[in-house]
């Protein structure tokens, strides 16, 4: 006798072929394996309770707080229980229904395909990028003489680091790195802004460089369009924004260049985002602050292809939002678009570790492999071939036979 946990219906789909089931008993049985928790929040009592015997009525539950069955708690939060067949049928009904349900049933029926998604491909010059068959590595090139980690190529008496970043780029290549991030100013707490003829002094002749030498995407982290845009003309593919597109001009050059961006959430900007750090709930703040982005990326222009989220680990963050960000990393796949996560030196790995900026090398690890079991499409990291053998290595274990 086994008793067996999955983690997604590919795995059962294999154990009835390995049963011999028919394949119209496979498609029968399948959508029945695949359980969903979904918690709706603020719901009133009388939508609460039409809901709760819809989802009795389909062998599902739902369970809500005690007073709403009499009217005594007029708002209550539900937690639907119930596989995806179920999920269904339940959105089938709901459409029909009042007290905003046909509207929930919208929001259910997107929500649910979104978090199913994990086929995401993004169309660049030398080919797409496909983040299904493994999560895909960013490494990181800091053009800054000021950078958290220490590893800032750029100096003001430095002629060559144009060099000196193509040969970390190729390194990187080399280790696994599937994409380059380029940066010029430092995003750390506290970190002072740059003019932009500082920063594009400080990247473009980098990126122009890289683009002819090297195969795979470079992005440009930046939150300014003019060095977006140069950068894109100069030979990058994707812009990465660590403020989240708030400059509407962004999204313009985005759009216009049909460049690709990540959208990352903050909290504030670097100078503050580390001096006051409050939020009603965690989750649900990031998640709508990115859910808006994507709407204004998209009403501007931008591809819907084309995005990326970042749920933003130590931007405006304690060292324990940090931490239950990535445990809880798999809710933002209700967005319906790749995550990328960059937990890599960061501050909370020293504060849980008790350790300074140089022992963060496991820590790190640790970091980026439990984001990637929790549905990261992207890892933006220092160190590309440790993550990447550390990634072949849970990954064949989770696809062994």
């Amino acid at each position: 006798m086994q008793i067996l946990r999955f983690g997604g219906t590919e795995e059962v789909k294999k154990i009835f072929l390995e049963i011999g089931v028919d394949p119209y008993g496979i498609k029968i049985m399948l959508p029945k394996t695949d359980a969903f928790l979904i918690r709706l929040k603020g719901v009133n009592h009388v939508g609460a309770n039409i809901l709760k015997q819809e989802m009795l009525a389909q062998g599902a539950d739902a369970a809500i707080a005690r007073g709403s069955l009499t009217g005594n708690v007029k708002k209550t939060d539900v937690l639907l229980i119930g596989q995806s067949a179920q999920f269904k049928s339940l959105i089938a009904k709901l459409k029909l229904q009042p007290f905003g349900l046909s509207k929930l049933a919208a929001q259910l029926e997107e929500n649910i395909e979104n978090f199913s998604r994990d086929n995401f491909t993004i169309a660049f010059r030398d080919g797409p990028l496909n983040l299904k068959t493994r999560t895909a590595i960013m490494g990181i090139i800091n053009l800054t003489p000021d950078s958290f980690s220490q590893d800032g190529l750029y100096r003001n008496f430095s002629h060559n680091y144009p060099d000196l970043a193509l040969r970390k780029a190729l390194a990187m290549v080399t280790d696994g790195a599937r994409i380059i991030d380029l940066g010029g100013e430092s995003s750390r707490p506290g970190a002072k802004k740059i003019t932009v003829k500082e920063e594009l002094a400080r990247t473009i002749p980098a990126v122009r460089l890289l683009a002819k030498k090297i195969k795979v995407p470079i992005s440009i982290d930046t939150t300014k369009p003019q060095v977006a845009q140069a950068a894109i003309g100069a030979g990058a593919q994707i812009i990465n924004d660590i403020s989240g597109l708030r400059d509407k001009q962004m999204i313009k050059v985005a759009a216009r260049c049909k460049a690709s961006v990540v959208i990352m959430h903050m909290l504030g900007r670097p100078q503050t985002m580390q001096k006051i750090i409050s939020y009603e709930s965690l989750i649900d703040d990031i998640t709508a602050y990115l859910k808006k982005a994507i709407d204004s990326a998209q009403a501007g222009g931008i591809s819907p292809d084309k995005i990326i989220v970042d749920p933003g680990i130590g931007f405006g963050k304690t060292a324990q939002h940090n931490l239950e960000i990535i445990k809880h990393l798999e809710v933002f796949k209700v967005l319906g678009k790749p995550i990328l996560v960059g937990p890599s030196r960061k501050s909370f790995i020293g504060k849980l570790l008790g350790s300074d900026s140089e022992d963060r090398f496991s820590g790190t690890l640790a970091a980026c492999l439990a984001a990637a079991e929790r549905g990261a499409s992207i890892l933006r990291v220092h160190d590309v071939k440790a993550v990447n053998q550390a990634l072949k290595i849970t990954e064949g274990i989770k696809n062994a036979s």
